[in-house]
């Protein structure tokens, strides 16, 4: 945890410096605010410990000598990781909005660290890979609640003005830890063992960071984070039932936001083959070259390389939204990853994936920084929770759809140019939507 103090010390020094705004409280004063700071340790603990577990989970099942992985096993694996966002999306929207999100926090932190315990009970038992992905449904899917709740929580604790600089700190560093938990996952590999022993092991770290995170939620007051207002049927599961529906209703009446979904979407889509594709290659096409490693190794350096683009893209995107607006900004992300696709990716070498990672996930994580603030600002307390659930439920069934339709036809190596060009097509679809889209919010305000 040393580790990632110094992570957050970096973050904060080069933050400040650089997205600074006279019109908005400096970065200094807003990294003072007490629970804000509570809300960022929080997050990170809880990112770290997510990064390790799934770090733990993929090289246990995927690069784990005892066991085999083709490309549907995989495809099975990135299900298993995505599914609990899709499922658990339209329960958490509807609690989120009901009970009080601390509560939930402290809840949601314990059951994880139980349920993390259990799957590394049957790491070490040897379990088959179908009963651990099923103990990673349950795992991702409680962490779905803290997920969300974070996110709907933040305007709580921030002012409304800098909404956009706080995500690009609470986002971009949370994920930066959530890749340092990755790494860590595979350093501990390396020490205990990449068999089933060494990956239950190496697993049962994630408990840590879980427990740290409750310590830090049950520090907040009873109602800090929200909601304030209720506007929930008195029957819980009225209430469950009633928040797809009211999230999507809120979203719909908020122009910027669809117009952000639209992005995502074809961001999302994208991502996920492109994630499929380099798992495959790592794990079967790609040999180390020079200090570059394949293998396991290899989709540590792509977390690397993705957190550093993450990392930069918290620092410039409030200095990019102020100087040339969100629109502009986003639709420019999407043209940046479809150029980096078709110079970096279609050449499909080791050292031209990892600048396409570099360029796809900073590009996405503007996207997401947008998107992000746009709700955050566009929906009331009263629904926030629910269209942070429905965007995280319909980006993460995309993804699932997208690597279960490129299972189907890539090479069980993954070398496809074929399914490259889909993700420039894609990008180039994306930014087509996003400009007609964006237009209903332009003539809602000439209306």
């Amino acid at each position: 945890m040393l580790a990632v103090g110094f992570l957050f010390c970096v973050g904060w020094t080069l933050v400040t410096v650089v997205v600074d705004d006279k019109r908005k409280v400096p970065t200094r004063q807003l990294l003072a605010l007490r629970e804000f700071r509570r809300l960022l340790y929080l997050r990170f603990s809880s990112q770290w410990a997510d990064g390790l577990f799934q770090t733990g989970l993929a090289g246990a099942v995927i690069f784990n000598p005892e066991r085999g992985a083709d490309p549907l096993t995989i495809a099975t694996g990135f299900t298993a990781l995505l599914l609990p966002y899709s499922i658990v999306g339209p329960f958490a929207g509807a609690l989120l909005d009901r009970w009080d999100r601390r509560r939930v926090l402290v809840v949601a932190s314990l059951l994880r660290a139980g349920l993390i315990l259990a799957a590394t009970i049957g790491l070490l038992a040897g379990a088959p890979s179908g009963l651990l992905f099923l103990m990673s449904l349950m795992v991702l899917g409680v962490t779905r609640f803290m997920g969300s709740g974070l996110s709907a929580a933040l305007p709580h604790v921030v002012p409304e003005r800098n909404l956009v600089q706080a995500n690009s700190i609470a986002v971009t560093l949370g994920s930066i830890v959530a890749v340092f938990g990755g790494g860590c996952a595979i350093a501990l590999r390396k020490v205990f063992g990449e068999d089933d022993y060494g990956s239950g092991i190496t697993t049962s770290f994630a408990i840590v960071g879980t427990v740290l995170a409750v310590l830090f939620a049950v520090k907040f007051e009873r109602g800090k984070l929200g909601p304030d207002q209720v506007d929930e049927p008195a029957g819980t599961f009225m209430a469950v039932a009633r928040g797809l529906f009211d999230g999507a209703r809120a979203a719909w009446q908020a122009p910027r936001v669809v117009a952000g979904f639209v992005a995502l979407f074809a961001h999302r889509i994208s991502q996920s083959i492109a994630l499929l594709m380099a798992v495959l290659l790592m794990r079967y096409y790609f040999t180390d070259f020079g200090w570059l490693k394949a293998g396991l190794t290899g989709l540590g350096e792509i977390a690397a390389f993705a957190g550093v683009g993450i990392f930069i893209a918290g620092l410039v995107t409030p200095k990019l939204v102020d100087r040339f607006g969100r629109h502009p900004t986003v639709i420019g992300a999407l043209l940046l990853v479809a150029a980096a696709m078709a110079g970096l990716g279609l050449p499909m070498t080791l050292p031209t994936m990892l600048g396409a990672a570099f360029l796809m996930f900073g590009a996405g994580q503007v996207i997401k920084l947008c998107v992000d603030a746009v709700i955050q600002a566009d929906i009331g307390d009263e629904s926030r929770g629910r269209v942070f659930s429905l965007y995280d439920m319909f980006f993460n069934v995309t993804q699932v759809a997208a690597i279960a339709v490129a299972a189907a036809v890539i090479p069980a190596n993954g070398h496809s140019h074929g399914l490259i060009v889909a993700t420039i097509v894609f990008y180039l679809l994306g930014v087509v939507g996003y400009v007609f889209a964006s237009r209903r919010d332009h003539a809602a305000h000439v209306v």
